[in-house]
């Protein structure tokens, strides 16, 4: 049974909408109505936005090393809850309930890194020109912060936005999705019952558009964060130029996976099929564009296959199952439109390519091998259990191919020539490169895109100096 209250965080205080909106939380598996999520009024988001005001006023103020004691204090409490936590974010996201809980592992995680790197926001001395002059280079938090977070990470994308902020000593405002709520809002509970000051973190929701204009649109935010789509974040970065806010932008992506004839098949197979189906698919950095060498096509298209036919697939809370279901039924209609069209350009079907049953939003893991360039999977997203393949012959042209598309988050990269690695390495237009394995993200890594994939870093020193600005000082001895 799902546990989570649902409900908005102001100013400390957790609360419903004032003018008593809601929308229904399904449970994707189920097609239950599971809980009701509030909807913020205009009252609501001003509220909350003087909350993050003065909530930052207090946490700017509060030493780094006191900060960094409440925030391992939540991420003690996150570590004692996991296991609820867990099971909630599975009934309202879908993934496996091993999923979930490796998911909430790296939030665990990556709540103590930016606690610790909070306390390492250094400046540095400046050799003065001048005898008598002190140069002084401080870094200081940005100021109040807003984030906006898609579906599929619930707790990872929530959490690099709060966690940087507030080791940076900036305060958020963030409206996780609502299709999603309660990961981001037992996360919230943690940190309050750490001992967070009121106001630091406040959490709404509403219609999408209508917070964003909102909380865009005023002054107090100085800085946004948003992990989505690529139009949403094109408009909010549209909205965000008006009061200049300082901007993160986490967008999607179309990764390559190149595997030459030289690597270690077994392992490549092992690797990218676990790695595609993760999530349903439903994740920014999937693999989604397979380049396979001539020699080794086939053997890769038929181990590949394989696997994929025996991933279980079902409930998320049910034993061994391996996948779960897609977010929505309105994704069913797409991965459709994907297939059907890959096959129209001449693709042929290995296994899958249909929904799963009528009840909940389940659609097959699908090989699709023969997909020629122009198909539209080839060029547009997936963002679902589809894994289109295609062959190649030389380095330069798979470089060319893997560069073709608009898109730069992620790709990778399957060879045993070291040789063939670096240049690879070097070539490849993306801002994350996996090279005989996946693990392009960690809390201590810096983790973002390029070109349409975005701009900015989560994680590592680079997620801390987000919520940071440079200032400079220099002052003469009297």
């Amino acid at each position: 049974m799902y546990s989570e209250k649902i409900e908005m965080l102001i100013n400390g205080q957790w609360c419903q909408g004032s003018e008593g909106k809601s929308q229904p939380l399904l449970n994707p598996a189920t097609e239950e109505i599971i809980a009701e999520v509030p909807h913020a009024s205009k009252t609501d988001l001003d509220n909350a936005l003087q909350a993050s005001a003065e909530g930052f006023s207090v946490w700017r103020n509060i030493p780094p090393l006191q900060r960094q004691s409440i925030m391992e204090k939540a991420a003690r409490l996150m570590e004692d809850r996991i296991e609820e936590i867990a099971k909630n974010l599975t009934m309202e996201m879908g993934k496996p309930l091993a999923e979930a809980k490796v998911e909430l592992g790296f939030v665990i995680d990556a709540t103590r890194w930016y606690a610790e790197e909070g306390k390492r926001a250094y400046g540095r001395l400046v050799p003065s020109r001048i005898p008598g002059v002190r140069q002084m280079v401080t870094k200081e938090p940005v100021g109040p912060a807003c984030a906006f977070v898609a579906w599929n990470f619930p707790g990872t994308n929530s959490i690099r936005k709060i966690a940087g902020a507030l080791g940076a000593g900036c305060s958020m405002l963030i409206k996780p999705s609502e299709e999603t709520p309660g990961t981001a809002i037992a996360l919230a509970r943690c940190f309050q019952d750490a001992g967070l000051p009121d106001g630091v973190l406040n959490i709404v929701f509403g219609v999408p558009d209508d917070v964003s204009k909102h909380v865009l649109g005023s002054w107090i935010p100085r800085k946004m964060s948003f992990t989505g789509s690529i139009p949403v974040g094109k408009h909010l970065q549209k909205l965000a130029a008006d009061t200049m806010k300082r901007c993160t932008m986490e967008l999607g992506g179309h990764a390559p996976v190149i595997v030459f004839d030289d690597a270690d098949i077994e392992n490549a197979l092992k690797v990218t099929s676990g790695f595609k189906f993760r999530n349903a698919g439903q994740v920014c950095i999937s693999p989604t564009r397979f380049y396979i060498h001539d020699n080794v096509y086939k053997d890769f298209i038929d181990g590949f296959t394989e696997i994929t036919k025996s991933i279980k697939v079902g409930n998320g809370l049910d034993n061994d199952v391996q996948m779960g279901p897609l977010i929505d039924s309105r994704r069913l209609p797409v991965m459709e439109d994907f297939v059907s069209d890959a096959k129209d350009h001449g693709a042929k079907i290995q296994t899958g390519g249909h929904r799963i049953g009528n009840q909940g939003f389940f659609y097959a893991p699908t090989v699709l091998s023969e997909v020629p360039d122009k198909a539209k999977i080839m060029v547009e997203e997936p963002f679902g259990p589809l894994a289109p393949m295609t062959n190649f012959k030389t380095f330069d042209e798979v470089v060319e191919r893997a560069n073709s598309l608009p898109f730069g988050l992620a790709a990778y990269v399957f060879t045993s020539d070291g040789e063939k690695a670096s240049k690879i390495e070097q070539a490849l237009e993306t801002g994350l490169v996996g090279v005989n394995h996946p693990m392009v993200a960690t809390p201590e890594t810096p983790f973002g895109g390029v070109n349409e994939s975005g701009y900015g870093s989560e994680g590592g020193i680079e997620g801390l100096d987000a919520f940071l600005r440079t200032k400079f000082v220099t002052e003469v001895s009297v």
